[in-house]
């Protein structure tokens, strides 16, 4: 099969974009493609542009929201603890992506795996700059440098246009997918994500009637 790639947009802020981290590189793998990641901020999507709170402060949902994640952990077999931090980011986090992307594709995405974790599995803040440089200095990245490059107003502005290229080509929250040029959003579908990369179609109701079949205890 030819190794057609796909689009990974992910936050490190979200318990659903850390989930899919922990997932993406064996679903690609396993067909045979690779994964672009991208970063995007969902403070931007969802409350500049889309004009909403975010989850954790939204009545109801946020309750559901978390025991959704809890229940999806589970699932897939992965750690995930609740944090209880305030007033948190990923900026440091996703400019370092950047600068490192340039230089050391695979340790980039290495480095937002182990930023991911460090927040939804140690509880650690992943605010601070230092943070950033602490972490891919971790994986052999030129501490030095990082740190120069993330107070650059040119990482800066890598960032904002990859955050704006993202919310005009749709992305309005993480993780978000396209394969095959079809947008996919959600960690509860990777499922899709998956059966779409092996079949190079989405499951018709025969399919999905032969999946639960197989499951039925």
């Amino acid at each position: 099969m030819t190794n057609r790639g796909f689009d990974f947009y992910f936050d490190p802020i979200s318990p659903f974009s850390y989930l899919a981290t922990t997932q993406i590189d064996r679903i690609a793998g396993k067909h045979h493609r690779t994964a672009h990641w991208h970063p995007v901020l969902v403070g931007v999507t969802i409350t500049k542009v889309m004009g909403l709170k975010p989850i954790p402060e939204t009545p109801l949902k946020s309750g559901y929201s978390w025991m959704d994640a809890e229940r999806q952990a589970a699932m897939l077999d992965v750690p995930l603890r609740r944090h209880g931090l305030k007033n948190i980011n990923s900026l440091a986090v996703c400019r370092a992506y950047l600068w490192l992307r340039d230089r050391e594709p695979q340790m980039a995405q290495q480095f937002v795996r182990h930023a991911s974790a460090a927040l939804w599995v140690d509880g650690r803040d992943i605010t601070p700059p230092e943070f950033a440089v602490s972490e891919a200095a971790a994986l052999g990245a030129d501490a030095n440098q990082l740190q120069l490059a993330l107070r650059s107003p040119e990482i800066k502005e890598m960032l904002a246009r990859e955050v704006d290229a993202a919310i005009a080509r749709g992305v309005f929250g993480v993780p978000f997918f396209f394969v095959d040029g079809e947008a996919l959003w959600g960690c509860d579908r990777l499922w899709m994500l998956d059966f779409r990369l092996a079949h190079g179609r989405w499951p018709t109701k025969l399919d999905w009637e032969k999946m639960i079949d197989s499951t039925s205890l």
